[in-house]
């Protein structure tokens, strides 16, 4: 959106900023785009992991229909009343999926091996020996 391009007339003053930010937001996406469109598709999966291809997937849908609510609003078509709307839902829900297990992923896991040795020698355990040297103090021995 060049200044040449549009008359300053064509639309109130007030929505100059917002538009303005909108055309780098669209640059920033044109980018980006150009930059995934320049490498090969299958070579970009060959080097992520599953999970990691699950989220580049579902980034792209995601942003796909994205930009579709914004073309409907263009449009004056409501998106609220679009299936794009229950589109986004379900990806969304689909993206929560994938962060669970990204998570359980990270999450620390128990060595219960350990722990029970751990627990074992930090609980005191009374036997026969203990009993009566801890009953009385030893003879001889004077504390200090």
């Amino acid at each position: 959106m060049s200044e040449e391009g549009i008359n300053a007339e064509e639309y109130p003053t007030e929505i100059h900023d917002y538009l303005a930010a909108f055309e780098k937001s669209l640059g920033s996406v044109d980018e980006m785009l150009k930059t995934m469109m320049s490498v090969s598709r299958t070579d970009l999966l060959q080097k992520l992991e599953p999970l990691e291809q699950a989220k580049l997937d579902l980034v792209s849908v995601y942003t796909l229909n994205s930009m579709f609510w914004v073309y409907l609003s263009t449009q004056g078509i409501n998106p609220k009343e679009h299936p794009v709307k229950q589109e986004l839902e379900r990806i969304r829900t689909y993206m929560n999926r994938v962060k669970e297990i990204a998570d359980k992923k990270k999450a620390s896991k128990l060595d219960k091996g350990a722990a029970s040795r751990f627990v074992r020698n930090a609980l005191w355990e009374p036997n026969a020996e203990n009993e009566h040297t801890s009953k009385a103090p030893a003879k001889g021995k004077k504390r200090k």
